[in-house]
């Protein structure tokens, strides 16, 4: 099974038990949804977690689940899944894949109009929809029946499907392809082709390019592949495999004195490339994989490029990083020689949006590990400063004299550690709720503790554009609050976000010295990069933020940099490139 059929089968657990009883089993659920969070956002097959005993190290699974996906994997069943699922349609659960239907919803819906077919339930519901039988049952009425028609129309155009690879899934397989085909002594270059290579937040296919002298060999090795299914199609100088997870990988052979030309073509954009041709045929030039042939000249002869830099060179344009060829701009920014230098991990200083495990009894999850390893994994990283910044405490389960308490211990174990470690210094900050109306989560009591807030939504999504707006901006007034994260509550494959008016947005940021987020966690990549791109042109700064839980997710950053590239965002606009005491002054902290 691949990571979303294993991902969609607890998150499926745990629409039962909510149906069985969402009260009683509130913990349970709590925790399959959780653990199907952090499957659909690895890197890597779970698969293989299992096979290199490593299920334990992952956050957000625990003992009782471990134990159920060994079973899964071992016998292909979950005798204590047969209990759950025992009673419950399995026609619920293709509606519940459907953005805005909730468990019970679906439920009620499917049992009332007795829906029991999961290959025919969509259908079913939308006849019953458009003959006006949903809006009379009791709890709907007739909004709610055109939401679920619309809810179906969106998701039979394909809103809310999971075809595409998050970028750090995909990415994380296609390194274990190219550590493997590097091994190889006649493997004289590698590279992945395509959207991957562009870091495109979600991946369509996998591709590879090798350079070559002995094609055979080589796709002989590949087929080999240790991590394969079985090999879909093995030619002369192409090949394909099925790898576990269902995922299929292609590999393209040339020899070393034409790969730049391949390397150009199949990284694409479509539309790069076809600006690319038009802008050379007005030059007499013809463009393909193999080369560029001068339709001036009276052979015609193919003119072949080992290197990218040497193919871009003899159209007279500077080398156009894989990540900027979407057609924005890029072709004319290298006519004029404007092209930005964009942003390397290596700029990276700090990271701000870290949540360790010190027990604060927060809103949302807590982190895996303690401050002393996640401030050891900076050091190893060669960071300046880490900002520590777990959710806020419960506001349900605490009064705000028992958050401050909370707060209170945090800042002074923050403070035993900046007398006792020099060479990571440390921000002490927050992941702060924004609330329906605005507020923070927190009083000013509590917040007068922290060096700045990171404040967020994490509730009620469906506010229209104005009222979304507006409780953003009032949020992001505070005088604490000084970063957006994840701005606009995507996640990729599940959920669209919210709608913010983003020129307010921007201008209040820019105006009032706040930043935006660019958030690395595998599913959110949130800013997207069209909006990057914006905040840059508007000379809004941005924060590179992974959303660590754990020490190895702290790693997630380079896929923030890589979202910031593809914006055009060079170092200056990036305020964790600044020093500790360039940031120390943008937080206004008073040391």
């Amino acid at each position: 099974m691949s990571n979303l059929e294993i991902a969609s089968l607890l998150k499926n657990v745990a629409t039962a038990y909510t149906i069985k009883n969402e009260k009683k089993f509130r913990f349970q659920i709590i925790a399959y949804l959780k653990a199907s969070e952090t499957i659909a956002g690895l890197n890597g097959e779970l698969s293989e977690y299992y096979k290199e005993g490593k299920l334990e190290s992952l956050p957000g699974i625990g003992p009782t689940i471990q134990g159920h996906l060994i079973e899964l994997f071992k016998k292909k069943r979950v005798k204590h899944f047969e209990w759950v699922f025992k009673g419950i349609p399995k026609s619920i659960f293709v509606l519940t894949d459907i953005p805005s239907f909730g468990p019970k919803k679906a439920f009620k819906l499917v049992t009332f109009f007795k829906l029991n077919n999961p290959k025919t339930v969509i259908d079913e519901l939308e006849k019953v929809a458009k003959k006006g039988k949903i809006a009379s049952l009791e709890g709907f009425g007739e909004k709610s029946q055109e939401d679920i028609l619309r809810a179906i129309a969106e998701f039979r155009e394909g809103k809310g499907k999971t075809t595409r690879m998050v970028l750090p899934y995909a990415f994380e397989i296609a390194q274990k392809v190219i550590d493997y085909l590097a091994k190889n002594p006649l493997v004289e270059r590698v590279e992945a082709l395509g959207s991957l290579r562009r870091r495109s937040p979600t991946i369509g296919d996998i591709d590879f390019a090798v350079a070559t002298k002995d094609p055979k060999k080589v796709i002989e090795y590949f087929t080999n592949y240790p991590y394969k299914d079985r090999v879909i199609e093995k030619g002369d100088v192409s090949s394909s495999i099925l790898i576990s997870g269902g995922k299929q990988i292609d590999l393209l052979i040339q020899s070393s004195k034409a790969f730049g030309s391949l390397l150009q073509h199949f990284t694409g954009s479509k539309n790069h490339n076809v600006h690319l041709r038009e802008y050379s045929l007005k030059k007499g030039l013809s463009l393909s994989e193999y080369g560029i042939k001068d339709l001036r000249s009276k052979n015609k002869k193919l003119q072949t490029y080992s290197s990218e830099e040497d193919f871009y060179k003899a159209l007279g344009l500077p080398w156009i990083e894989p990540e900027l060829r979407e057609d924005l701009g890029e072709i004319e920014a290298a006519v004029r020689n404007k092209l930005p230098k964009i942003i390397d991990i290596k700029d990276i200083k700090g990271d701000f949006h870290i949540h360790s495990s010190f027990p604060i009894e927060p809103s949302h999850d807590l982190g895996k590990d303690s401050m002393e390893d996640m401030l050891e994994k900076a050091r190893q990283l060669n960071y300046e400063y880490l900002g520590f910044s777990e959710h806020n405490p419960s506001t349900s389960k605490h009064s705000l004299k028992e958050i401050y308490e909370l707060l209170k211990k945090r800042d002074e174990k923050i403070e035993q550690l900046k007398e006792n470690i020099n060479n990571v210094r440390i921000f002490k900050l927050l992941e702060v709720d924004i609330l329906p109306n605005g507020d923070l989560a927190i009083d000013d009591n509590s917040l007068d503790l922290l060096d700045g807030a990171i404040v967020s939504i994490h509730s009620v999504f469906n506010m229209d554009r104005v009222k979304m707006t507006e409780r953003v901006l009032k949020g992001l007034s505070h005088k604490k609050a000084k970063i957006l994260a994840h701005p606009t509550g995507r996640l990729l494959n599940n959920r669209y976000g919210y709608d913010l008016d983003f020129d307010k947005v921007f201008d209040f940021c820019k105006k009032n010295d706040k930043a935006l987020e660019i958030n690395s966690w595998p599913q959110r990549l949130d800013l997207p990069d069209s909006l990057i791109k914006q905040a840059v042109e508007k000379k809004v700064k941005l924060v590179i933020g992974s959303d660590s839980h754990a020490v190895s997710q702290m790693e997630l950053q380079k896929y923030g940099v890589f979202m910031a590239r593809r914006g055009w965002a060079t170092a200056s606009d990036i305020i964790n490139t600044m020093t500790y005491n360039e940031v120390k002054d943008w937080f206004n902290v008073n040391v």
